[in-house]
């Protein structure tokens, strides 16, 4: 039985660990190919070395406009066609607002928002010949509601929101979908290693993952990436320009 993705060709950034990694893993075992493309040269390739055959991997730093190009002709090149542009590649950089340096403010948006406008804007040749393609950016519930103390992160987040419904306005003529998947608290190896580094104990982590969450836990690295899996095929042709929380109820 043909997987869900058969025949497509998808690209994913920030592919070489977390939730990238379980969207790639899951979009070759529903039929894609796909390109592996991280900042982390190692990382891509034991991610694409995994995968097999359906994978490429490429090293590329997306807040440059050549090397984001670079990447996307890379895909094309070797799948002759683009179908599917997951945006998921994002640093983290967290502190109060009244004592966080620019420089963290313009990291965080060089890499969140404008890496993924980058990428977007070298892919849309292609997508636009898809017939049918399908853009996923990564956002965060945090773009949907408050906190303290990660304002960067989450102006960056609700940035890609806007970025996301202006592309579903535009790029509708050519037959492609732009959505936003919105994660709740993931078990992500950041977040599993950010709290290690805090003293926290395994029983510790695990227990925190219930803030926010009616369900009291973390959500597993697959439980976000099957509604980006969704959200890229044609299961979800009707759908575009929506910001879709999967937050275990955090902003019910």
């Amino acid at each position: 039985m043909a997987g869900r993705l058969s025949g497509k060709a998808a690209l994913i950034t920030g592919g070489g660990r977390g939730i990238g990694a379980a969207a790639a893993q899951l979009f070759a075992r529903e039929g894609a190919r796909v390109a592996v493309v991280d900042v982390n040269a190692a990382d891509v390739e034991t991610i694409a070395r995994g995968i097999g055959k359906d994978a490429i991997g490429h090293a590329a730093d997306i807040t440059d406009e050549a090397a984001a190009a670079r990447a996307v002709q890379t895909a094309v090149g070797a799948f002759g066609r683009l179908d599917i542009l997951v945006n998921n590649a994002a640093v983290r950089e967290v502190g109060p607002v009244a004592e966080t340096p620019n420089t963290a403010w313009r990291r965080t948006l060089e890499v969140n928002l404008m890496g993924a406008v980058n990428v977007t804007r070298a892919a849309l040749p292609h997508l636009r010949r898809a017939n049918g393609a399908s853009i996923v950016n990564l956002s965060s519930c945090y773009a949907l509601t408050g906190r303290a103390g990660w304002g960067q992160y989450d102006a960056s987040k609700a940035a890609l929101i806007a970025f996301t419904r202006s592309l579903a306005h535009e790029e509708a003529p050519h037959n492609i979908r732009a959505n936003a998947v919105c994660p709740g608290g993931t078990l992500t190896p950041f977040t599993h290693g950010r709290n290690k580094a805090r003293g926290m104990t395994e029983e510790e982590i695990q227990a925190s993952g219930g803030a926010g969450s009616i369900f009291k836990r973390w959500a597993t690295l697959d439980e976000i990436a099957y509604p980006i899996l969704w959200l890229a095929s044609d299961e979800a042709s009707f759908i575009t320009g929506i910001a879709l929380p999967v937050d275990g109820g955090l902003t019910a």
